[in-house]
């Protein structure tokens, strides 16, 4: 079987140790172009030790408040 493999890998322990060091949308589109529309997606995680898939509510809108912003993204808290 063939499929699109992303190594999910642990970079940090908060959404902002992330912050530039990952795809943005627009990237993440552009690299799954060159695969065919009916190629699954899956997650490999721990080097191929376990595998996970995604699915339509796995995907949401996050949202994290640094040290400096309260929960609305506004000021300090």
């Amino acid at each position: 079987m063939e499929f699109v493999q992303i190594e999910a890998a642990r970079q940090g322990y908060s959404p902002s140790d992330i912050a530039g060091k990952t795809l943005t949308v627009a990237e993440l589109r552009e690299l799954l172009d060159q695969y065919p529309d009916d190629m699954p997606v899956i997650l490999s995680h721990d080097n191929g030790y376990t595998y996970g898939g995604i699915g339509y509510n796995d995907v949401t809108d996050g949202y994290y408040a640094d040290e400096n912003e309260d929960s609305y993204g506004e000021g300090e808290e």
